[in-house]
């Protein structure tokens, strides 16, 4: 006797939602204001402004990057401004910080652009393992932003999930 196989997985009615897809392809680099330090110490804005007039910008183009200074120095806060508004024509998007910090804005971004009422009353599996790291930031935020509207939240894949939020019965 022939029994049908059913795949119970795809007639569950879950939704899977991959922050992997929401990764942003562009390179990711720091700029490190260490370089542009008077004698390691400190910045001159004479010399400052100098070279960000020289500088060739375009080689930013469609890039992220982190601005820091890695120095124990003197580094007055106009300073990163400035670097920002040379940057910002050219770079894809800017943080002040870590490359981390540049992938969590990176994932905050694009997490902003999902529309919550795409999963109004939805059962959502947000997948676990991915070919890309995903920060925990994100996964944090993508639940602040579906718990309101959501059915029911899990974690990890959709034949082995690790139940989160469910909405009560009203």
């Amino acid at each position: 006797m022939e029994t049908e196989i059913v795949n119970r997985v795809a007639s569950s009615g879950l939704i899977t939602l991959d922050l992997e897809n929401l990764y942003h392809p562009g390179e990711r680099l720091i700029y490190d204001l260490k370089d542009n330090l008077y004698m390691g110490l400190m910045l001159k804005e004479k010399d400052f402004r100098g070279f960000l007039k020289e500088h060739d910008w375009s080689q930013y183009s469609g890039k992220n990057v982190a601005i820091t200074c890695t120095e124990d120095a003197i580094v007055p806060t106009w300073a990163y401004m400035l670097l920002t508004l040379h940057l910002q024509p050219y770079a894809h998007t800017t943080v002040f910080g870590t490359l981390t910090d540049l992938e969590e804005k990176l994932y905050f971004e694009a997490i902003a652009q999902i529309n919550p009422e795409d999963y109004r009353d939805a059962r959502v599996v947000v997948k676990g393992c991915s070919k890309v790291s995903v920060p925990t930031s994100a996964y944090v935020e993508l639940t602040r932003v579906l718990r309101p509207v959501v059915q029911s939240l899990l974690f990890g894949e959709p034949c082995s999930t690790v139940p989160l939020y469910k909405r009560p019965k009203a």
